[in-house]
């Protein structure tokens, strides 16, 4: 019996129309572009705006997209995973109101917590299912809303995050390509770094908890700068050199977008020039789940099966890892 992998065989991405440019930012928080852009890479990140709107309204369009790139109906769809830490609301899943939404009315779904590493955990959930030979389409989605939860008035965390939903189909595959390795990890005794302090149920939600901002991100920079440089980057070369490759053998690192000096850091550390660095953060910002996705989805045409790439995240609690995955199609121009 051939060994199935799971094959991603279409992505589907959206982004809000806003910008939030750095020149914004000035006329609202003591910043200025060149600073932003220095220690960031950052220059404009996209917001979603309207009343009633969430993160379920990106990441249907999302789920969309990739459908009809694959030219499949929703209702095809066994299971859908929603990578998030800005669920529209704390249940039911968001993945379940996405599939409302959208018409996947034989899926099943729900929804997984992991930061910025979200879509690398999803996608390796996701690819087990399909590994297992009991579902066919599985849709792994990362999307953030974070302009729900970042406070306006903090320099140090209001540049860098904005909004945006990136989409994956996993199929199965007897040729070989699709997931090959993960190599995740967790440490939990980051989460007093990088998290939102309320509305959970250690602290829930009171008068107290909103005047203190205690339902917006909180961020102690140099601690996670420096544990996503180590993470991120030693994630990404154990991965290679548990499966014998070098930066020569990569076509593409596809790095959460969360900042420049990070991702140039492990692209050194893998031996990667940098023109084989997937980059969108000047356009996006951190999108939380959805940056590897939505690189995916920009990048699209540009890659090509049998490519070898490697998604390399680092994320709050403390999360981080590396996927190597080994592209499947080539899309038509």
């Amino acid at each position: 019996m051939q060994k199935i992998t799971a094959a991603i065989t279409s992505v589907g991405g959206y982004v809000p129309e806003y910008r939030l440019t750095n020149a914004i930012l000035e006329t609202m928080i003591d910043t200025n572009d060149e600073w932003i852009k220095t220690r960031t890479g950052v220059e404009e990140r996209r917001i979603l705006k309207g009343e009633g709107l969430a993160t379920s309204d990106m990441c249907a369009p999302a789920v969309l997209e990739l459908c009809k790139k694959r030219g499949i109906q929703p209702d095809e769809i066994d299971c859908l995973i929603v990578a998030t830490i800005t669920p529209d609301m704390v249940f039911p899943a968001t993945a379940n109101i996405v599939c409302d939404k959208i018409g996947a009315v034989n899926a099943w779904g729900f929804d997984l917590s992991a930061a910025c590493s979200g879509f690398l955990f999803g996608l390796t959930t996701g690819s087990s299912l399909i590994e297992s030979g009991r579902y066919k389409k599985v849709v792994v989605v990362g999307a953030d809303k974070m302009s729900a939860i970042v406070d306006y008035t903090d320099r140090t965390t209001c540049i860098l995050f904005g909004d945006g939903a990136g989409a994956v189909l996993l199929e199965p595959s007897t040729d070989g390509n699709g997931v090959k390795d993960s190599l995740l990890k967790s440490d939990g005794s980051g989460k007093d770094f990088l998290n939102m302090k309320a509305g959970g149920s250690l602290k829930p939600a009171s008068m107290e908890t909103i005047l203190a901002k205690e339902h917006n991100i909180y961020q102690a920079g140099q601690q996670v700068f420096k544990a996503a440089v180590t993470g991120m980057a030693d994630a990404a070369y154990d991965l290679l050199e548990r499966n014998h490759l070098t930066g020569e053998d990569i076509a593409w690192l596809v790095p959460h977008q969360a900042n420049k000096r990070i991702i140039d850091a492990t692209a050194n550390r893998m031996g990667l020039s940098h023109d084989k660095v997937m980059l969108n953060i000047q356009r996006y910002g951190n999108t939380t789940a959805a940056t590897i996705p939505l690189c995916l989805w920009e990048w699209e045409k540009q890659l090509h099966k049998g490519d070898k790439i490697v998604l390399a995240a680092f994320g709050g609690g403390f999360t981080w890892g590396a996927t190597l995955v080994e592209w499947a199609y080539d899309t038509a121009s």
